[in-house]
Formats: C-alpha cells, sequence, structure tokens
C-alpha cells in the first residue's frame, strides 16, 4: 500500500478552522487513459458549479480550476464539516505528441472530463520505400 504523508496536514486543518478556508487549493483526484487516438482525463470535482470552472492551457501546461462556495444559512449550527470548499487547483504536464488546440472538456456529474487528442504529426505513419537510381535487376 502506497501511503503519503503530509506534515503539514494538521497544520492545515487549524488555520481551516480559524479562517473557515483551505490554507492551500485542495487536490482533485483524477484518472487519465489513452483510448484510440486521444487521451481522457476525468477529474472528481462533485458539487461544483460549471460556472466556477476554469480550464487554462500554457505550452505544455494545462490548469484546472474550481471553487465550491458553502452554503452557510441563517439559524444553522454546524455540527460535521467534513466536505471540501474553497479553491481547488490541479496542473498536468502534456507531453508534445498532443493536440492541445482541439481539447474538448465536458462537465456531467460532478466529472470534469477532457478528450485531448493525440497530434497528426505524432501518429504513426507508413513510410514508402522506394528503389535508388542505381538499382539493378540481375537476370539469373
Amino acid at each position: 500500500m502506497l501511503m503519503r504523508t503530509d506534515p503539514f496536514r494538521e497544520l492545515d486543518k487549524l488555520t481551516a478552522q480559524v479562517f473557515g478556508t483551505p490554507s492551500r487549493p485542495a487536490p482533485m483526484p483524477i484518472d487519465a487513459y489513452r483510448s484510440g487516438d486521444r487521451f481522457v482525463v476525468e477529474f472528481d470535482l462533485p458539487g461544483i458549479s460549471v460556472d466556477s470552472i476554469d480550464l487554462t492551457v500554457e505550452r505544455n501546461v494545462l490548469t484546472v480550476h474550481a471553487s465550491r462556495v458553502r452554503q452557510d444559512g441563517d439559524g444553522k449550527e454546524l455540527v460535521v464539516s467534513e466536505r471540501p470548499f474553497g479553491t481547488f487547483s490541479r496542473q498536468l504536464f502534456l507531453g508534445e505528441t498532443l493536440d492541445t488546440d482541439a481539447i474538448k472538456a465536458t462537465y456531467t456529474d460532478g466529472v470534469l472530463r477532457l478528450e485531448i487528442p493525440v497530434a497528426e504529426q505524432a501518429k504513426p505513419r507508413k513510410v514508402e520505400v522506394q528503389a535508388g537510381a542505381n538499382q539493378h535487376v540481375i537476370a539469373a
């Protein structure tokens, strides 16, 4: 089992309790896979409004920002608060073989899905071999 340690986790919890917001962006879990001539990346963003999602690509770095606001109503007494809120951010480094100009993004049921096609120049192609000018056929 892989375990990730974070020595600042308790400090982040305390900061969130005191100031009401996380001290650093919360992570977004992702799945990424290749399907034919495209890469698919899916980000879990439950409860996020599509209007708060900001997706940018600069060179080969894809950045996703999203935010979820806690809906505190009058007369509510918060008993348990485990759902993250605030700003979520994630960066992915994309390979040079991907066509970042043709990324398609959809948001359905709390999942942001990106489809990134492989660039035409990076796809395998057949190269024709031609006989050279000095090629002689020897008859047997």
